[in-house]
């Protein structure tokens, strides 16, 4: 599964069915977009290094950005973000887990759904 940036949110904020889901995942990653979005986050370095520590301690695989990433991003702006508000971040993400054949896990669903060959696991915290 690939897990969205509101996910690590959740689990961040201790919530218990977020970091249930998260630990029951067989194969855990995320994208370069989403590693940067939390990242950015972080309010000084040991922030940086609680991330990478995270990361590390579930076997998380960040999946990086391709030229075919980048390609099916730009289609889906395209499409998408007149009609349901799709922002730049949120396609790449979605073009990732479409890429690598994998289901997005997310409570930002609203953005998503409308994507057609996108595998979507919705979560409702």
């Amino acid at each position: 599964m690939l897990f969205d940036t509101d996910i690590f949110i959740w689990v961040q904020r201790g919530h218990l069915k977020a970091t249930r889901l998260m630990e029951s995942a067989e194969a855990r990653y995320l994208s370069v977009q989403t590693y940067l979005e939390l990242l950015q986050q972080a309010q000084n370095k040991k922030q940086h290094q609680q991330t990478k520590d995270f990361l590390k301690a579930f076997d998380f695989v960040v999946l990086p950005f391709t030229g075919n990433i980048g390609h099916r991003a730009c289609i889906y702006i395209e499409e998408y973000a007149l009609s349901t508000g799709l922002r730049a971040g949120d396609a790449i993400i979605a073009a990732t887990a479409t890429e690598n054949n994998l289901i997005l896990v997310t409570s930002n669903f609203k953005y998503f759904k409308s994507i057609k060959d996108l595998k979507l696991k919705v979560f409702r915290p």
